[in-house]
């Protein structure tokens, strides 16, 4: 099993949950999360005095797939969250070791 953390801009959410609902993969959790790469932020103006915005506004996806389900996920979410700017975001795969469902005891893959 494998986890994918994919950090995304916000509205592009919709367009990926759909993509991957499309696709059969049920369950992900969803953050609201701020941060930044190489953009480095921005600056912007407000009541005529300029400040700099570091943090930038992301959603983070977390999602954990069978190992055969990876390079598809990844690429279900590269095609639905591109826009082909900078700030599209990442995705990180981690190795899980082990998955509970905790209402039913099932683990690994039958916990999915």
């Amino acid at each position: 099993m494998k986890k994918i953390e994919a950090v995304i801009k916000p509205f592009k959410l919709e367009d990926v949950k759909d993509a991957l609902a499309e696709a059969g993969v049920t369950g992900m959790t969803v953050s609201d999360v701020k941060g930044y790469g190489r953009q480095q932020g921005h600056s912007e103006l407000y009541r005529g005095a300029e400040y700099v915005v570091d943090f930038l506004p992301k959603i983070k996806i977390e999602l954990v797939v069978s190992e055969d389900q990876v390079d598809s996920t990844i690429a279900i979410i590269i095609d639905a969250a591109k826009t082909g700017k900078i700030g599209d975001g990442k995705i990180f795969v981690s190795a899980v070791e082990k998955t509970v469902r905790i209402r039913t005891g099932e683990q690994d893959e039958d916990a999915i």
